[in-house]
């Protein structure tokens, strides 16, 4: 298993806490069938958290016509809204929560220009709250495609996920399923796409990263 290089840190300081924690305890009350599941109980955790940092392996779907999943999880919102950070117009709003058994890796569902980008700090309001795309921490990034077509997408911290790294940077150019980002344990990603835009998944879906068709463009 490939872990993500922002899991690094966070796996050696867990390793480092629990092996501590383990030696405590056999320590002070030696080998025991009680002590030693309790040590397996912290290993099993451990290698949970491992799991969470995975780099899937799998097959870009690359389609400059369609924008792509850009994260692995569920469908919770398709909607018409008003964008008013950077679209300043009607556009339709597509929601995936990512529950903390998926993948975490963010991915860009088109390939252009980044236009925006922004961080913004706030509450962890839980991911599926109709307020914590505008309440939350989060990152707002635009990309404007070869075909002049703007899409704005946020990375939104739930009540768990309490880091979002992105690397998205304006006026560099980004490839279409590249890597954007990284947000730990449980969160949300909004795109928000013109209204002409054929929506091809609905409200329940499970979507894959840069294999599952949001829309045509």
């Amino acid at each position: 298993m490939i872990i993500h290089k922002e899991g690094y840190g966070a796996l050696i300081i867990t390793f480092l806490v629990f092996a501590v924690i383990i030696g405590i305890i056999w320590l002070f009350f030696g080998v025991t069938f009680i002590t030693s599941t309790i040590a397996i109980l912290f290993a099993a955790l451990f290698i949970f958290i491992a799991y969470f940092f995975r780099v899937p392996k799998r097959v870009a779907l690359i389609d400059e016509s369609s924008v792509i999943s850009a994260a692995d999880g569920k469908v919770v919102i398709i909607k018409e809204v008003e964008e008013n950070e950077f679209l300043h117009s009607r556009c339709r709003q597509v929601s995936v929560f990512m529950g903390i058994c998926n993948v975490h890796i963010n991915y860009f569902p088109v390939s252009g220009k980044v236009l925006y980008y922004k961080h913004h700090w706030g509450n962890y309001l839980v991911a599926w709250h109709p307020k914590s795309s505008v309440k939350n921490e989060r990152t707002s990034i635009a990309v404007e495609t070869a075909g002049g077509k703007r899409i704005f997408l946020r990375q939104i911290a739930g009540y768990v996920a309490r880091r979002i790294v992105c690397y998205a940077k304006e006026n560099e150019h980004a490839n279409q399923c590249d890597q954007l980002g990284f947000i730990k344990f449980g969160s949300r990603l909004d795109l928000f796409l013109p209204l002409d835009a054929e929506i091809k998944v609905n409200v329940g879906d499970k979507v894959t990263a840069c294999q599952t068709v949001i829309a045509k463009l």
